[in-house]
């Protein structure tokens, strides 16, 4: 199986701008290839994932792949995709996004190898300098602006008359162009890979190069990842979800590709891990004979989770999960415990409330919502129901204390299988 026909398989190819001459290429030897990111964040996202792990998939097979961090082209605002116009960045949050993404591109992409390193770069430091007339002059003047206006991207904007477009974020795509052929110009590089949004702006490039250089460059997109019903995917009801474990814990992380659904999950397993052909057919076949089991799920978390962030924080992730399911608490760490704090609904009381003789577990009950009155709250208890630090609590008369608490902070109460509350020091 060829490179492309790899990535075919996966569902990562949608157009070539020549496809058999490409092909042809990197059979040949090393290709040198880039993708950009425009650093809006100070992390990367799961969006983010697909071109990142195109790149992987390219280095693994021996070409050479290029991060283009967009310093200036993130300046600007790529209308691709866009309803609106972006909120243009400073140049200081733009240098603070890109220094904190770096660290997180070394987790897909080996920098340090002495036979294809991947290389990260910034177009704002050949941008950057360039006068208005320059740009006008030595770039603008090979693009033509009926076929900026042909763009899907630019053409949508322009339809809508309530938002339009401003000329800067028309402009993007001579900015990427211009990359495009500076790469070419300066380390060889012959291909761009991007999503299927990213076609109008590719093709500025690979036009740029051919005018300005006589040298051939090919574009090459694969489809923007959407689940099943069309929307798109990385989204959650709380918002993106990101690659950065402070902005979204791996516990959470985790939780996102378990609870995928049966009709997204094979595609993402072959789109987004490293599993081979024939494990990916077996979690298929596993899947339709037992979907209640949810292997296929389970095991797109774990190669995602492991491999954004670590064995370790897996291992915490699914120890946070089993104490959902009734799991002893035992050592778990205080870390993994308030991912568990964060998906079940949290009370404050005040410390005095568990101070002494503390306070009856009846009482808490209510207070926690998991009971309507004591009188049920003793029945529950007494039905064998009432789980005290996933422990069940048989004493109808048992008094919480400052002892009970976990890492002197939480108490976490269960009413039967899956129903939580946690009541917490204010």
């Amino acid at each position: 199986m060829t490179l492309i026909e790899d990535l075919e398989w996966r569902g990562l190819y949608a157009d070539c701008t020549d496809r058999e001459a490409l092909t042809k290429r990197l059979t040949e030897g090393p290709t040198t290839l880039y993708c950009g990111f425009d650093p809006t964040a100070d992390s990367l996202h799961v969006g983010n994932l697909v071109p990142l792990f195109a790149l992987r998939r390219f280095q693994q097979h021996g070409h050479l792949p290029i991060v283009l961090a967009g310093g200036a082209t993130g300046m600007v605002g790529d209308p691709s995709g866009k309803s609106d116009e972006r909120n243009l960045q400073t140049p200081e949050q733009v240098a603070h996004n890109i220094a904190a993404i770096r660290s997180q591109l070394t987790k897909f992409l080996d920098f340090d190898t002495t036979r294809n390193p991947a290389r990260l770069v910034n177009n704002y430091d050949w941008t950057g300098s360039v006068t208005f007339l320059e740009f006008l002059r030595d770039i603008g003047k090979h693009i033509t602006v009926n076929s900026m206006i042909a763009k899907d991207s630019v053409r949508s904007r322009m339809e809508d008359r309530s938002t339009g477009i401003s000329f800067t974020e028309f402009s993007y795509m001579l900015l990427q162009g211009f990359d495009f052929y500076h790469l070419r110009k300066t380390f060889n590089c012959e291909l761009q890979i991007g999503a299927t949004d990213q076609w109008g702006n590719i093709t500025v490039g690979t036009e740029l190069t051919r005018k300005k250089l006589g040298a051939t460059a090919w574009g090459l997109v694969f489809p923007l990842l959407t689940k099943a019903d069309g929307t798109k995917y990385g989204k959650t009801a709380t918002g993106t979800v990101w690659l950065d474990p402070r902005r979204t814990s791996p516990y959470r992380f985790y939780q996102f590709f378990v609870n995928a659904s049966d009709a997204d999950v094979i595609k993402l397993l072959k789109t987004l891990t490293f599993l081979p052909p024939d494990e990916i057919a077996a979690l298929e076949a596993e899947l339709k004979a037992n979907p209640g089991a949810r292997a296929a799920q389970k095991a797109l978390a774990r190669e995602m989770t492991t491999l954004v962030h670590g064995a370790d924080a897996l291992a915490a992730a699914l120890k946070a999960s089993d104490i959902l399911f009734g799991a002893e608490i035992g050592d778990t760490s205080e870390e993994t415990f308030r991912d568990v704090v964060g998906e079940v609904p949290t009370m404050a009381l005040e410390k005095k409330k568990f101070e002494g003789a503390g306070t009856v577990l009846t009482e808490l009950l209510v207070l926690a919502g998991l009971a309507p009155s004591k009188g049920q709250a003793r029945k529950d208890i007494e039905g064998g129901g009432i789980y005290v630090n996933n422990l069940k609590s048989p004493d109808i008369a048992r008094a919480i204390t400052t002892a009970d608490l976990l890492f002197g902070q939480y108490l976490l109460l269960r009413k039967g299988k899956r129903t939580y509350a946690v009541l917490t020091l204010a």
